[in-house]
């Protein structure tokens, strides 16, 4: 598998709404990541369909781009790692190894794109299906703030490597009790990846029993300010002071809260072959 095979750079830029290729350096990598993340959601649904999920260059692009679709990591960041290539960056993937509700040390079930920017190298991840970093410098101790609000530190371990960790805003808890404290969210290494090991660990992350993949319907969408999601039937809409959080109870509202809010066209067999009603 050729994770840099060239792509049809415009038809990716129109996919999330970029008229023009921007520069290669810090301000258009966050530009791109950004509105990649509004773009294009986040989705393992052909996981819960038992469809499973290819990596082939063609498959990812042809699924995300043209039909329109959303996928998980290891599409999303392959398609945002071969349009970096394209603008002209100089990008390579990183597998990591997620600690959100972890109770033991985690596989590697991530992947992210390191990005050389000056000399300088940069993480850039358009795939995590929670709320974003923008691209940080690898540097311990730097900090940045998503759009969400919430605060995202990396630090460099003496056991993990680099670590990313993150704080939500209280300001959007809406009373609820929500630790202060940082939350681990990966943690890396700057070793090589080859296209064999991202089919591991997306074989893996696609097919094991018993975990949030292959148990639960996930669909998720960044905001402008905020952040939209369904864990299977489960709605949950936050941009800005807006909330709104409801319980789906029907497969023909579910079909259309997947149109309207993330974009995903599925017909009534799909809706039905998911198991949620």
């Amino acid at each position: 598998m050729q994770i840099t095979e060239p792509i049809d750079l415009d038809a990716y830029l129109t996919r999330i709404a970029i008229g023009v290729a921007p520069d290669a350096d810090a301000v258009g990598l966050a530009a791109v990541q950004r509105a990649h993340r509004l773009a294009i959601p986040f989705e393992n649904l052909d996981v819960r369909l038992g469809r499973g999920i290819s990596l082939d260059p063609t498959h990812v692009f042809d699924k995300l781009v043209h039909k329109r679709r959303g996928g998980y990591c290891f599409e999303q960041n392959q398609l945002f790692l071969r349009a970096l290539t394209a603008i002209g960056f100089d990008a390579r993937p990183l597998l990591a190894r997620v600690w959100l509700m972890a109770v033991d040390i985690p596989p590697h079930t991530h992947t992210l794109n390191l990005v050389r920017i000056d000399g300088e190298d940069w993480i850039a991840d358009a795939g995590f299906g929670g709320s974003y970093s923008p691209p940080m410098r690898l540097i311990d101790g730097a900090e940045t703030t998503a759009p969400d609000g919430a605060q995202f530190r990396l630090s460099l371990t003496d056991d993990l490597g680099w670590l990313l960790e993150r704080r939500a805003d209280p300001a959007l808890t809406d009373g609820r009790a929500v630790s202060a404290d940082w939350q681990a969210q990966y943690s890396f290494t700057l070793e090589n990846v080859a296209g064999i090991d991202l089919e591991m660990s997306n074989h893996w992350t696609s097919t094991r029993p018993d975990t949030l993949f292959t148990t639960r319907s996930v669909v998720s969408l960044c905001l402008p300010s905020g952040f939209a999601s369904l864990l299977d039937r489960h709605y949950t809409r936050r941009n800005g002071d807006q909330h709104v959080e409801a319980d789906i109870e029907s497969p023909t509202a579910y079909r259309l809260r997947l149109n309207i809010v993330f974009g995903i066209a599925v017909d009534d067999v799909e809706i039905g072959g998911l198991g949620l009603f």
